[in-house]
């Protein structure tokens, strides 16, 4: 017992400690309202590498590739890896100071960590796995991530106005390829 007798975590004052606390409604802003069709490539990632696994040879890219596949999944990984993690932390930052983050992978494109994880990170795994059929979470977490982007880049707007429109028009929206910038 600490604190005059009162327990750890225990109620403590007014009216015998049963006291309700009002609950404040946080208001919802948008990096908080994440569609769940942006989370739907992660089960089927899951059920591709099952099928790799029990299935191989019905998914296999080449019986021959050697390491060749397996050197070029662990380039494209470790790529995948360094954008996402050099992301993260700007992504927390501009969250936390409500900032519009334009530098560093932001500067490449206007989504790495989404680029990242489709281009980069998950075909490296189906490289290194040896395996065509993970590709297909690429292709079906692009298809919806064009399908709920749409919503983010509205909430973006509102919130950053001309700042985030300019920022769109000079950044590519998932390929980092900013050749605009480079040709300018």
């Amino acid at each position: 017992m600490r604190g005059g007798g009162k327990k750890w975590g225990g109620g403590g004052g007014g009216k015998g400690g049963k006291e309700k606390k009002k609950k404040k409604k946080k208001k919802k802003i948008f990096w908080e309202k994440t569609p769940p069709k942006k989370k739907a490539a992660l089960p089927w990632l899951a059920v591709t590498i099952t099928l790799s696994l029990v299935y191989k040879k019905y998914f296999v890219y080449s019986e021959t590739a050697g390491n060749h596949l397996f050197i070029a999944g662990i380039a494209l990984l470790f790529m995948g890896m360094v954008m996402y993690f050099s992301t993260v932390p700007l992504l927390l930052r501009g969250l936390k100071e409500t900032k519009l983050i334009t530098r560093g992978p932001y500067s490449l494109c206007c989504n790495p960590l989404y680029a990242s994880l489709l281009l980069l990170i998950i075909p490296g795994i189906s490289l290194i796995m040896n395996s065509w059929i993970i590709i297909t979470t690429s292709i079906a977490g692009y298809i919806a991530f064009k399908i709920a982007i749409k919503s983010e880049y509205r909430e973006m707007e509102k919130f950053f106005g001309d700042d985030y429109k300019k920022y769109r028009e000079l950044t590519p929206e998932f390929f980092p390829f900013p050749f605009r910038k480079w040709f300018r």
